[in-house]
């Protein structure tokens, strides 16, 4: 039977209720000095608003070496009630050390690590075990493009993919290079396209664009409502518009993307299942508003697990 794998342990997708698909509860990178997401206190009461609004699940997308907070995870959940999804993969190599990237060189170092952590638990930078396994591998494509770095790391996915059936999370910067990921990862390494999830595509309002890549059978994650005034944000509801004409509502998950201290609060966690789901609703109708928050999640992150 597919289940969702959470840090709690795995869950029939039925019972994951209404889910942010795209979050991050702790984050650190070089790019983003002094906006770490590292505070457990303020971490939990984002995640109790979140409930609050009537949040029933979270997928965090911070993948190895990025302060994913492995061992405070299975606590949060169990203190909040939210279940929690975390994630194994790697990002683009600018958010790393370099000394980090060094002692993971190689694709099958990171096919290993990848399904260690979806099997076996999170690894931790220090190399302590988190006690929680992964639900998903984060991967990340370049602007326009993939560089060898991410096509590593797409290779690696793939097979950890292949191994253990998880889903594969990706980066797009600036919502970018979806075409080239697409025929890398379904084209030549035989993932399925209904296990890929292709996040940021609203960052790249090309809606022709997105119309030819959710007709690959891929899951569209539109994501970053969680920011006070994101750029992005006036594109969110054309693109749903768009892509619910053309068919793939069943095909769309949405994530609040909080990567900064400044985005907590401003609006935050409870601002998706909040303000923006209340806005679907009344604009589309609550049977879209269910499918993006609840139907679809739940497909999106079951799994066979082998």
């Amino acid at each position: 039977m597919s289940t969702v794998r959470t840090v709690l342990g795995d869950v029939d997708p039925a019972r994951l209720g209404v889910c942010d698909s795209h979050d991050h509860l702790f984050l650190a990178s070089p790019r983003l000095p002094g906006q770490e997401l590292d505070d457990p206190v303020a971490a939990e009461a984002e995640l109790r608003a979140f409930a609050a609004a009537g949040g029933r699940a979270l997928v965090q997308w911070t993948p190895y070496g990025m302060g994913r907070g492995g061992a405070r995870l299975a606590g949060l959940s169990r203190t909040t009630g939210v279940h929690l999804v975390a994630a194994t993969g790697l990002h683009q190599d600018v958010h790393y050390d370099p000394a980090v990237l060094r002692g993971l060189s190689g694709a099958g170092v990171l096919a290993r690590l990848f399904t260690e952590e979806l099997t076996i638990g999170l690894r931790e930078e220090g190399g302590e075990p988190a006690g929680v396994r992964a639900g998903l591998i984060k991967v990340a494509g370049g602007f326009h493009g993939l560089d060898g770095h991410a096509r590593d790391v797409m290779v690696a996915a793939a097979e950890a993919h292949h191994a253990t059936g998880a889903p594969i999370a990706v980066h797009h910067e600036l919502g970018t290079g979806a075409p080239d990921v697409l025929d890398l990862l379904c084209g030549t390494l035989g993932v399925p396209a209904e296990r890929v999830l292709l996040g940021h595509l609203n960052r790249f309002p090309d809606l022709r664009l997105h119309r030819q890549v959710a007709e690959s059978g891929a899951f569209l994650a539109l994501d970053g409502p969680s920011r006070a005034n994101h750029a992005t944000d006036h594109h969110l509801f054309d693109t749903l518009a768009a892509l619910v004409e053309a068919g793939h509502a069943g095909r769309l998950l949405l994530g609040g993307d909080t990567t900064t201290r400044a985005a907590r609060g401003a609006p935050g966690l409870p601002f998706l299942v909040g303000g923006l789901a209340a806005r679907i609703t009344r604009e589309f109708g609550a049977e879209l508003t269910e499918r993006l928050l609840v139907a679809n999640p739940a497909r999106a992150f079951a799994a066979d697990w082998a």
